[in-house]
Order: C-alpha cells, then structure tokens, then sequence
C-alpha cells in the first residue's frame, strides 16, 4: 500500500486515496487510526487542511465540525459495546499539539486496560505500545472497523 497519505491525510482523503476514511462525514472525513491497542480507536479529520483550530471554521462549520464528531463518537461507543463486554465509555478529544491540522481523536476505554492508565489519558500510555506492530491498523482490525462503519450508517 503506498503510504505517502501519512504526509497528507487530508488531501488523501478528498482524493480518495487515505485507507484509514470509514466515511464523508459533513464536515470531515472519519477515519479508524492508525493504532489500535485500544479497538475502535478512530479520528474525525476537517476536510480542509489549511484549519488548524476549531476557532478558525466559521460558526456554522464548527457546529458540523462538532456534530461530525458527536456522531462518530456514538458510532465507536455502539460498536464497542456490541464487541466488547468490557467497555467503559468514549472519551473525545480535540488536542492539535502535534498534527497542523483539527482533528479530534474518539477513544473507546474498556475494563481490562491496566489499572494505572484505565482512568487516566490515553496518551499516558507507554510510547512502546503507539509502535507495536501488533496494534498496527491491519486486516485483523477489520472486523471493528465494519462495526463502525455500520454504526455510522445507521446514524446518518
């Protein structure tokens, strides 16, 4: 797979060419990350890449924005807790420390994440487990990301 969408996600996914996009959403793209020590692990990504903060998108975009990501947010919670007995909940997340462009990160939490990082940030976790390849998104991913792609459908 050519993986040059990395180095424009946004881009590649008003192409057509960014693999990680479950659907068009109105205001973005969602997307399953690209890590998933967590299953469901997904992102909402603007569909302009020129915004990097939320304050940028005019009112009516922001509350799309926001929407989008409320949408996508239920989408990985319903399809969590019909995979997995030990879900928690959803945690949302808008942060742009890292990446130039908005995007928001949805978070599925479940019971069985070790005691010492279950209640606190995910980025907490230790930078071994963002490299694993074993949490790399691959084919043994696509089962949640159907789940979700299902659960977006019914949404829409």
């Amino acid at each position: 797979m050519d993986e040059h969408w990395r180095s424009d996600r946004i881009g590649s996914a008003l192409e057509g060419r960014n693999p990680t996009v479950l659907r068009r959403m109105t205001a973005g793209f969602a997307a399953i990350g690209d890590v998933q020590f967590l299953p469901g692990y997904s992102v909402l990504l603007v569909d302009d890449p020129a915004v990097t903060r939320l304050s940028e998108l005019p009112r009516t975009r922001r509350s799309e924005f926001l929407s989008d990501l409320d949408a996508l947010g239920e989408a990985v919670e319903r399809a969590s807790a019909r995979r997995d007995p030990a879900f928690r909940r959803v945690n949302l997340e808008i942060l742009g420390n890292t990446d130039p462009f908005l995007h928001a990160h949805v978070w599925p939490r479940f019971d069985w994440e070790p005691a010492e990082l279950v209640s606190r940030p995910v980025w907490l976790y230790p930078a071994a487990r963002w490299r694993d390849q074993r949490y790399a998104l691959a084919a043994r991913y696509d089962g949640v990301r159907a789940a979700i792609e299902e659960e977006l459908s019914r949404l829409a």
